[in-house]
């Protein structure tokens, strides 16, 4: 019988592990990048309902008072309003006591 010791190449033993740590790194760039699609989602979604709630108590005041709110105060102090101002900025502008304000929520950047 003919007994030969062949060694291994460094690329092919290396291999097993080099693919390892290549599909590792895939997967989690997917994870990574999926955790931040998923938190400009929720930003979005936060302002759009401090958004819609700030429309509903402005109808809601319209709907009682007959006027629309001069102001966000107003709503705060009169219809329990509540939004996180320490994670929102909120642009309430009034033309007119009969015209819907102008009502813009943007998100702070930190």
């Amino acid at each position: 019988m003919d007994k030969r010791n062949y060694k291994s190449s460094l690329p092919t033993r290396l291999a097993p592990y080099l693919i390892s740590i290549a599909v590792f790194s895939l997967v989690l760039g997917l994870v990574l990048s999926g955790l931040r699609d998923a938190k400009i989602t929720a930003d979005l979604e936060g302002i759009r309902i401090a958004e819609e709630s700030i429309r509903k108590a402005v109808i809601n005041c319209y709907a009682t008072e007959g006027r629309y709110p001069q102001d966000y105060e107003y709503l705060k102090q009169h219809y329990g309003l509540s939004v996180d101002e320490n994670k929102f900025i909120i642009h309430y502008e009034i033309f007119a006591c009969n015209i819907m304000p102008d009502i813009t929520v943007s998100k702070i950047e930190r």
